[in-house]
């Protein structure tokens, strides 16, 4: 056998060999992920903040993913076909680490009294976080979904110890005829089976059963067995959060003291933050950047992309791969 043609059949095997491998970039090692425990005091009290992290091999940039009221960090990993919805997984196959946490009350973090669960709470609960895992990176950026983004603005303008802020399902224009319907789903948590016993106090709400396609999905296109993962992770929000979200988007925009890189992603069906009479125009990318452009700074160099034809919790869109690579690409470029 001549050299040349055993150099081309190693080089083939070689090739092949790296198909096989997990999912990710041919050759690359898949994330390690682990549990993280973070302490925070609440109205000086003992709590803790919990979060699941999981580093690809060589990652210098961590996002810190906050998930969207009556969601938990599983909305970060879908487990509905993930190789296509799970946020988690296509940022680690970019090379992008992630730490995906429960805000306080929901999840696997610790429950305190909702009267004490507001959007500064929540945003010290995640500089917590931050703080405990950003001398293993160069960079952190702060993604949030919906009241999640509500929480990362707060925390960036708060702490500023992020690098750049993805803000996701929340504009500073709600359109209340879209809104307000998703209010009179909510229910104390002691009145739904699958949150009943958690013994949280009546501040404490999740969605009713079979609410959430028409809440935050309609009028995209969702498979069943994504849906059934909704309703089978939903999780809880408070009054507090709800309510200081609104303020600080629509009465006090307090994104506009972000000094950072920003990215905006909006569904370009959801009603509750786009179209008319209200809402942001999320009807383009480039028309999404221009509605929301005069509530940032120009430090935060806005860059915007439209999720086309889904509603508001866009990680369930057929189209997400399109905002995951996206995203993944923005927070290569701001480094």
């Amino acid at each position: 056998m001549g050299w040349s043609r055993l150099r081309r059949i190693v080089a083939v095997a070689l090739v092949a060999a790296g198909t096989c491998l997990a999912p990710g970039t041919a050759g690359a090692a898949p994330a390690v992920c682990e549990d993280v425990r973070v302490p925070v005091a609440v109205a000086l009290t003992a709590h803790s903040v919990y979060g699941r992290l999981c580093v690809p091999e060589g990652a210098t940039t961590l996002q810190v993913l906050v998930p969207g009221g009556t969601y938990n960090s599983a909305y970060w990993d879908i487990g509905y076909s993930p190789e296509n919805l799970s946020y988690r997984q296509a940022m680690n196959r970019a090379g992008i680490a992630t730490v995906a946490v429960d805000r306080l009350g929901s999840g696997r973090s610790s429950k305190p009294l909702s009267v004490l669960l507001g959007l500064s709470t929540q945003a010290k609960a995640v500089h917590a976080v931050i703080q405990s895992l950003r001398p293993r990176f160069e960079r952190v950026v702060l993604v949030g979904h919906s009241i999640g983004s509500a929480v990362a603005t707060t925390e960036a303008v708060t702490y500023r110890d992020v690098d750049g802020v993805v803000l996701t399902g929340l504009s500073h224009q709600i359109n209340l005829p879209g809104a307000v319907p998703v209010f009179t789903t909510l229910i104390p948590t002691t009145l739904d089976p699958r949150t009943v016993g958690r013994g949280l106090d009546l501040g404490y709400l999740t969605t009713i059963a079979g609410s959430r396609y028409s809440s935050f999905h309609s009028p995209g296109v969702a498979e069943r067995g994504a849906l059934d993962f909704d309703e089978a992770t939903k999780d809880v929000v408070t009054p507090l959060e709800t309510v200081s979200t609104v303020l600080i988007s629509e009465l006090l925009p307090l994104s506009r003291r972000i000094t950072v890189p920003v990215m905006v992603v909006m569904g370009g069906r959801d009603g509750n933050f786009c179209g008319p009479p209200l809402g942001a125009d999320c009807s383009s990318s480039e028309a999404l950047r221009l509605s929301e452009g005069r509530f940032y700074a120009p430090e935060a160099r806005l860059n915007a992309y439209v999720v086309p034809g889904y509603g508001h919790s866009l990680n369930f869109s057929p189209n997400a791969p399109g905002y995951h690579r996206a995203v993944a690409e923005w927070t290569d470029r701001i480094g």
